[in-house]
């Protein structure tokens, strides 16, 4: 269980890492020669570059700062969790592993409904009844074993460590644990765990979770079978069916992880390679793109760029409601979805004068739920090979819920199913059949790791944010396509339409007043946000110039760093930010602050 006391001093200021790392490198090359991290946190960003220090490549270095970072940002993923991993040799094409969780065998279509078929959106968020099978521990160890240079145990030891010896508290647990606080005291292991007597700890106490640390120790001595079988899997199991949940040994004997080909695309000369389904993102992210490449976007005024953008995600995010779902039970139309003859039909069906009323299209059951929490790292190695994860648990800290003797916070991605195709979630969304609850079943997921390549840039990107997330990853892209930076490409203002409900969400300032004035003038429901959203990690290298650079989102306390390799020369030149040093240390040349 967990243990706190007060944590002051030089290691409180050494979490304090920038989240800007930036390095410019004096030539080009067929290899972009520097390592490059940027995640969540700066705790898995620095463990990340200490795995490509040891020895490790850019996947090895994925096992560890998904493993930190379910250490460290316990509300946004997990070994209770699952998630998507991009991954690419640098002289290889891309896959997609899938370690999306799945339905209980004994799951069924109605399990959140009462009698009289109401939906119980409680019971898909909260307890052990909402957890679908974790895929997170299974996609680590076949990442390792397939892919990484070092063994498991070694790619894992940092996370190890962070368990037993603890680490600091920052507000943005604190917040999400606010957020969460009844369901987690309703779990007498997650309280102890996560909680301070009943109560939210102060900022700078020392998290310890004994109990993570074993069952990471029991992943790294035997790998997949270290959570899926054994005594572990018995824990998990018993503590799931006596809170009121429906797993069994044989639900997790039979979690297997998948490998899919990625969605791929092209936008004007940039190729997009993301997350196929069970992730809607790439499908709708490159139905996105195709339907903007007829507009010269950068030609027109801001607001009509803007609308027009915004009529895209609307037609897309329709047909994410109406036809995807797990590709192992489901069949979808992705080759229309995805070609251009496609997306100029639904561009001939726009007016740059007027707002299309989501009820104008054609009529579907809704769009897919959301999830509140995830995470998401950006890698790129020196040799080239490069990943983009995307990682949750849905709701912060998941279900809430933890067996005892595991340590294992349980996600609630059951509430990512349509408890009820046609009818509103907990999110006010409906949804469609394609994405019904079925035993065994991967539940549709938004998450849009993505690669975009131009061929003299390279961009690895993502962010946590729900359904906002294929947005922001357009927006992002976007701005890649048209020059921006690392930094710029983190720190766009966002907007996000879905289908349903017809109203534009935007952050704070994503509109100017003129904007929002023409905006309203051609028919758009605006829906303003007190709060910034997402937590975009982006790596950019761009190859003509000999250039390296990283970039954390300022919404959130994660951290960007480039990196020379274990015994290069340090680069001949520097660029030097206002406020964001990055220097080369005279007793240790090649070990590289991090920087923002």
């Amino acid at each position: 269980m967990a243990a706190w006391s007060a944590l002051s001093g030089p290691r409180v200021g050494a979490l304090f890492v920038c989240a800007l790392g930036l390095l410019w490198l004096p030539q080009a090359g067929a290899a972009p020669a520097r390592h490059a991290v940027s995640s969540g946190h700066p705790l898995a960003t620095e463990a990340g570059h200490k795995t490509l220090a040891r020895g490790g490549n850019a996947f090895d270095a994925a096992v560890t700062v998904s493993a930190v970072l379910a250490v460290v940002e316990p509300h946004g993923s997990g070994l209770g969790g699952g998630g998507f991993w991009l991954l690419q040799p640098g002289d290889g094409e891309a896959v997609m592993v899938d370690g999306r969780e799945r339905a209980p065998l004994a799951a069924s279509r109605t399990m959140y409904q009462d009698d009289e078929g109401r939906v119980m959106d409680e019971l898909a968020i909260d307890g052990p009844l909402a957890a679908g099978i974790p895929g997170e521990p299974a996609a680590l160890a076949h990442i390792a074993e397939r892919y990484g240079d070092l063994p498991l145990a070694r790619s894992l030891a940092p996370a190890i460590r962070l368990a037993r010896e603890g680490f600091p508290v920052d507000e943005g647990f604190r917040r999400m644990a606010r957020f969460r606080l009844e369901t987690l005291r309703a779990s007498p292991a997650a309280a102890s765990t996560f909680l301070a007597d009943g109560k939210v700890p102060e900022e700078g106490a020392v998290l310890r979770q004994p109990e993570l640390a074993r069952t990471l120790e029991r992943l790294a001595e035997a790998g997949r079978a270290g959570f899926y079988a054994g005594e572990l899997a018995k824990r998990l199991v018993e503590g799931v069916r006596e809170a009121g949940g429906v797993w069994s040994l044989q639900d997790l004997r039979r979690y297997q992880v998948v490998e899919r080909e990625p969605t791929r695309g092209e936008y004007r000369d940039m190729s997009v390679t993301a997350a196929s389904p069970p992730s809607s993102g790439g499908p709708i992210l490159v139905e996105m793109l195709n339907i903007l490449a007829g507009y010269d976007l950068a030609s027109l005024p801001s607001a009509a760029r803007k609308h027009l953008i915004v009529e895209a995600m609307r037609r897309a995010y329709r047909d994410r409601a109406e036809h995807l779902g797990d590709p192992d039970y489901v069949a979808m139309p992705l080759e229309r979805l995805t070609h251009p003859y496609y997306a100029a039909g639904l561009r001939a069906s726009i007016r740059l004068d007027r707002a299309t009323p989501s009820t104008a299209l054609a009529a579907v059951t809704g769009a897919g739920p959301r999830g509140r929490d995830t995470t998401h790292l950006s890698i790129l190695d020196a040799e080239g090979n490069r990943v983009a994860a995307t990682l949750s648990v849905n709701y912060p800290f998941g279900s809430g819920f933890m067996p005892p003797g595991t340590g294992v916070v349980l996600n609630d991605e059951m509430g990512d199913f349509s408890a009820k195709p046609g009818e509103p979630d907990v999110y006010g969304l409906v949804a469609s059949q394609a994405n019904a609850i079925e035993p065994g079943k991967r539940m549709l997921s938004s998450m849009t790791p993505t690669f975009l390549d131009t061929g003299e840039r390279l961009a690895v990107l993502g962010t946590p944010g729900g359904g906002r997330i294929i947005t922001m990853v357009l927006l992002a892209a976007l701005e890649f396509a048209e020059g921006g930076t690392a930094r710029s490409m983190v720190g766009l203002p966002r907007f996000h339409h879905q289908y349903l409900p017809d109203e534009i969400e935007l952050e704070p300032e994503a509109l100017s007043a003129e904007e929002r004035a023409a905006l309203k003038d051609r028919g758009h429901e605006l829906s303003p946000m007190d709060r910034r959203y997402g937590d975009m990690q982006v790596v950019v290298w761009d190859r003509a110039r000999g250039e390296v650079t990283a970039a954390s989102d300022p919404r959130g306390i994660g951290s960007a760093r480039v990196a020379l390799p274990v015994g290069a020369e340090p680069p001949s030149a520097i660029m030097r930010l206002p406020g964001h040093g990055v220097t080369a240390g005279s007793a240790d040349r090649n070990r590289w602050p991090a920087g923002r």
